[in-house]
């Protein structure tokens, strides 16, 4: 009996110990926040997206991101690679999924997985295979059978390769949130009553599929219970959840936007993110997701839109290369640490509101615990403001928001940067190519044996099934020897219209002219005047995609390629249509079937030497050379801006699509101050869009590495150069009474308070250390990183200063105080340090220890 007693205490006990396991391992949430392992968090989450990134980056990247101060990576998954043709799965490579999510555990941070699948994203189909589009009886995103049943077994698919790897936080993986659909609400509202069906569908299948971790839609108010719907913007702070017992998510903070080829570049300014934060925070939002935290690139034919680039840069803290962006990376560091900070008050109160005046507010959390945290807003977006709070006085710049911690001392300003701002730039390597060898396309065989032939235009989606960017449409015209253009030399005109993206058009092998559309006008019509011959005249037109379309209602449906009409008009007997008369299609290049790209390309192909290549530049041609991989660590680019338009690849693989298309917008300045949109901060007009495409360094070999380049329009490839991406020099800048993170816990207790003196940090990155200060000056100086200038105010002593104490280190700390720069140079004015460094490699035997000043 007692042996019995004991067996069965030690197997309750084993039941408990078991059961406060499980309940170790689980997220719940309530109206305040999600609940991991029993406690409410705020949490910091960044996307990044393994396929625009290399294996080799991954884990520095979440590194650097949780150096920045985040708890979680997101990251859709695209179906598209993983599934790329009915049934047959890829998961190798960049398309590691696993691997990515265990390598996100691995530097203990959490993971959103946003299955979807639809992604939207930028990404070519918006994430969906382009086989699913001829599934029978299928319409994308509603109450379709055929796309439900493919997106569930998609979904299950993922699902259970993270139930099987134990990756979801219910058994003890990272995943604490999951994603279906995306952004669907006003796609819904076009469906109607089927769009709602198939939303709570989705909601049901996703839930049924038991992964012990809550569910969420964004953009989606009407998202079901358990589901929780979410907010995707610029800003979230009017955002509240469709149930009070919800928590108030920001799926996407958008920290930049994404770039069109023809367009600007886009830039947020980080004191306007770190306010959209701090709003939303303020208001009772407890998880932040900054999309992108890393951008990267659209490697291959990846990029959708039609017409994004290669690059997914983003303006992300983290840019398309992995290296930190400063100010953007730091100053948001700093917001994260005063917001947790602030976590116990934000989590256990309800703020009190209290208005200063037509912009200014005060939100008090103020427990039963006894914590208090207090943010103070400004939101006037041209006027600075001074208010008053629990007696003492706080200036607020326009357009910004204070944290107070204890609600006491300010921590924390949207708009006062005071971290570092670095300037990058792409410089020469020793990497020279020195001879290219040529391939020209055979216009000829654009209808030959391979090419199908019917009458009229068709789609050219439909062809291709996105097999290639690439379509021939071929036909002939037969012209009199008496057509009188012939004899008086007025050529006629022929019309195209296309449905996009891009083409040229060749009239008995010889480049007539090209057309291109752009992203806000996918559709073009081109005229140009052709020089035909009596006789039979072959007509070439070469349709080109530029990526897939990725968002709207429908987009499955949406045309691509040529649809006419195709007229020639100015012959004798007037107008001829050609829409209708008998077209050859041929799907992608030659060079293209004959795997030129690749190492692996068949061996019969006859290259023109370097040596013999002629100087002309031709339309349609091949381009390969050899090179050696450079010393360093530095990220890699192909410097294009000497070419046209086409594909680049290393080593067989695919970096992507270049185009040398001027930018066009409006670049006249950039305030932080005031609601952003992407039309407000734009840059690079009048230069191409895209100038450097990322070459990553693990797709070299140290000798003889493989560059293959096709131009259609005709380049010049002694222009190509390989770069390297290097912050030569780094800036700050503070004033005397900048906010600092150390001074939170400073008591006023009726005694003289002591605030921790404001520092200027200065950090070279890579190994490299500080080899020159530019400009230091502690006073009123003025301009900007790469432009500073003295002011009226100056002391004399801040160059020296700097450079004895700086030269030679990786990091340098200088405090900002009148008595480390000799004495007070303008007495009753408020001083700022400014200094500009210049990081370089250094003989470690000279480098000194770290400095603090």
């Amino acid at each position: 009996m007692e042996a019995n007693s004991g067996s069965n205490w030690f197997l309750l006990c084993m039941v408990l110990f078991l059961s406060l396991q499980l309940t170790q391992c689980h997220v719940t949430y309530d109206r305040k926040a999600l609940v991991i392992n029993g406690q409410r968090r705020i949490l910091f989450s960044g996307s990044i997206h393994y396929p625009r990134s290399t294996p080799q980056m991954w884990e520095s990247l979440i590194q650097k991101a949780k150096d920045g101060g985040l708890d979680a990576i997101d990251t859709y998954v695209f179906w598209n690679v993983h599934e790329p043709s009915p049934g047959n799965y890829n998961f190798k490579g960049r398309y590691d999924l696993v691997r990515f999510i265990k390598t996100v555990q691995k530097a203990g941070l959490y993971v959103h997985l946003r299955i979807g699948p639809y992604v939207c994203a930028e990404w070519n189909f918006g994430g969906f295979p382009v086989w699913l589009k001829y599934v029978p009886g299928i319409s994308f995103r509603t109450d379709n059978e055929p796309f439900k049943l493919a997106m569930q077994k998609f979904t299950q698919k993922i699902v259970q390769m993270m139930k099987d790897e134990h990756l979801f936080e219910s058994q003890g993986g990272p995943i604490i949130l999951s994603q279906i659909e995306n952004e669907y609400e006003s796609v819904s509202k076009v469906f109607g009553s089927a769009g709602n069906a198939y939303m709570t569908w989705a909601a049901k299948m996703a839930v049924g599929m038991g992964t012990g971790v809550p569910w969420v839609m964004c953009k989606e108010d009407d998202a079901p219970d358990p589901v929780i719907n979410t907010c995707n913007g610029f800003y979230c702070d009017y955002f509240s959840p469709n149930k009070p017992y919800k928590p108030t998510l920001w799926t996407e903070a958008w920290s930049g936007w994404f770039t069109e080829f023809s367009g600007p570049i886009h830039q947020r300014p980080v004191e306007d993110l770190a306010f959209a934060v701090a709003r939303f925070i303020q208001k009772g939002g407890s998880f932040v997701n900054y999309y992108m935290y890393h951008g990267g690139t659209n490697f291959g034919r990846t990029a959708g839109g039609p017409f994004i680039t290669t690059s997914y840069d983003y303006d992300a803290p983290i840019d398309e290369y992995g290296l930190i962006r400063q100010p953007k990376y730091g100053h948001l560091k700093e917001l994260h640490k005063a917001i947790k900070l602030c976590e116990r008050a934000l989590l256990t109160a309800d703020p009190t509101i209290t208005s200063f005046g037509s912009y200014e507010k005060a939100y008090v959390f103020s427990s039963k615990s006894g914590d208090c945290a207090a943010f103070l807003s400004n939101y006037n977006p041209k006027s600075s403001a001074t208010v008053t709070f629990k007696n003492k006085h706080y200036n607020l710049p326009p357009w910004s928001i204070s944290i107070l911690p204890n609600c006491k001392n300010e921590v924390f300003n949207t708009a006062k940067v005071g971290v570092q701002t670095s300037q990058v730039q792409m410089l020469p390597t020793n990497v020279r190519f020195l001879s290219w060898d040529t391939f020209n396309e055979d216009i000829s065989s654009a209808d030959d044996d391979s090419a199908i032939t019917v009458f009229g235009l068709l789609d050219q989606l439909n062809i291709t099934r996105d097999a290639s960017d690439y379509l021939w449409y071929t036909t002939s015209v037969d012209i009199s020897p008496s057509e009188s253009f012939l004899h008086q030399g007025q050529h006629p005109t022929l019309t195209v219209q296309s449905s996009g993206h891009a083409m040229h058009m060749f009239i008995n092998g010889h480049l007539s002219g090209s057309a291109f559309g752009t992203r806000k006008k996918v559709r073009f019509t081109f005229t140009e005047n052709v020089g035909l011959k009596a006789g039979r005249n072959r007509i070439s037109l070469l349709s080109i995609a530029v990526g897939l379309p990725n968002n709207g209602v429908r987009f499955e449906s949406r045309n691509t390629g040529i649809l006419g009409p195709v007229v020639i008009q100015g012959l004798d007997q007037g107008k001829r249509d050609l829409s209708r008369q008998k077209w050859s299609y041929k799907v992608g290049l030659r060079g293209e079937s004959m795997k030129l790209g690749s190492p692996n390309s068949i061996s019969s192909v006859e290259w023109m030497q370097g040596s013999l290549v002629a100087q002309k530049q031709q339309p349609l041609t091949w381009y390969k050379t050899n090179f050696d991989a450079p010393g360093g660590e530095d990220p890699l680019a192909l410097e294009m801006s000497g070419m046209g338009k086409g594909q680049v690849w290393i080593n067989g693989k695919s970096i992507g699509r270049y185009w040398n298309v001027y930018a066009n917008g409006n670049c006249s300045g950039c305030s932080y101050s005031g609601t952003f949109r992407p039309i407000k901060c734009q840059f690079g007009c009048g230069h191409p869009t895209q100038q450097w495409y990322h070459v990553p360094r693990s797709w070299l070999k140290q000798t003889k590495n493989l560059l293959v380049v096709f131009e259609e329009l005709g380049g010049d490839v002694s222009r190509i150069a390989l770069v390297r991406r290097s912050v030569t020099s780094i800036c700050a800048e503070a004033c005397e009474y900048h906010p600092s993170i150390e001074n939170w816990e400073v008591e006023s207790d009726g005694k003289s308070e002591v605030l921790d003196m404001p520092k200027v940090s200065l950090h070279c990155e890579g190994g490299l250390s500080i080899s020159e200060i530019k400009f230091a000056s502690f006073g009123t100086p003025s301009g900007t990183c790469g432009s500073f200038q003295h002011g009226t105010c100056h002391a004399p002593s801040t160059q020296a200063i700097l450079e004895k104490k700086c030269i030679g280190q990786q990091n340098c700390l200088v405090t900002i105080s009148n008595s480390n720069f000799g004495s007070d140079p303008c007495p009753n004015v408020i001083k700022k340090l400014s200094v500009e460094a210049v990081c370089a490699t250094t003989d470690t035997t000279t480098a000194r220890p770290n400095s603090r000043v």
